[in-house]
């Protein structure tokens, strides 16, 4: 796994991390968030490439047999679905969806 910064046309630094499947494929994705939750750590990430629906991965930070951070996929689908509301929250929580009255 490999971490890369780029830069976008507004000059703002993106974190872009390269991730290696259990095939071996190689795939870049956008950092989008880090956040804690029940005393675990989990990352959002976007795909730079092939991603017309707009959805992201969220993966969990563990700590490998070596004592390095890694990333896992979410094993239970009740820990995601709680995880996935999480970031959710934390992601709109600040948009203006013009209901003020």
């Amino acid at each position: 796994m490999a971490d890369e910064k780029i830069i976008n046309e507004e000059s703002e630094e993106i974190e872009t991390i390269s991730l290696i499947d259990e095939d071996g494929n190689e795939e870049e994705f956008e950092f989008i968030d880090r956040i804690d939750y029940n005393g675990e750590s989990y990352v959002a990430l976007y795909p730079v490439k092939n991603n017309e629906n707009g959805e992201y991965v969220i993966l969990k930070l563990a700590t490998d047999e070596n004592g390095e951070e890694t990333l896992v996929t979410i094993e239970s689908d009740e820990e995601f679905d709680e995880v996935a509301d999480a970031f959710e929250d934390r992601l709109f929580e600040d948009i203006d969806y013009g209901d003020d009255k």
